[in-house]
């Protein structure tokens, strides 16, 4: 049985990524588990592991579905971050993303739903 589910985004520089995901998540890191990784729960079994591994850096796509999509955006520039134009999907749904400092995408979504 799959417990958790681990995202990953590989960086080249840990503590400069340490903050960006620190200003993303409005907290520290959950874990520090190795010199060369730290890591957020994000939801009961999600985590998001942010690695240094400078040769794969910035290929990361991450999602996240919030529950207000509105008070997120306002909350990431109060923390001095710069999300991305909000694009409407289809079915209700919204998204903006912004790129960590090596480029990895993270991608919030709104009106997620289970089913469609």
């Amino acid at each position: 049985m799959i417990e958790h589910v681990l995202a990953v985004a590989a960086v080249t520089d840990l503590e400069r990524a340490c903050d960006f995901y620190s200003r993303l998540f409005g907290r520290g890191p959950d874990n520090r588990p190795m010199e060369t990784l730290v890591e957020w729960r994000v939801t009961g079994s999600g985590w998001l592991q942010v690695f240094v591994q400078p040769d794969r850096a910035g290929q990361a796509f991450v999602n996240f579905a919030v529950d207000d999509l509105a008070t997120w955006l306002d909350d990431l520039r109060v923390r001095g971050l710069t999300p991305g134009d909000v694009q409407d999907a289809d079915k209700g749904v919204q998204l903006s993303a912004l790129t960590d400092p090596d480029g990895n995408t993270i991608t919030l979504i709104g009106g997620f739903r289970i089913s469609y």
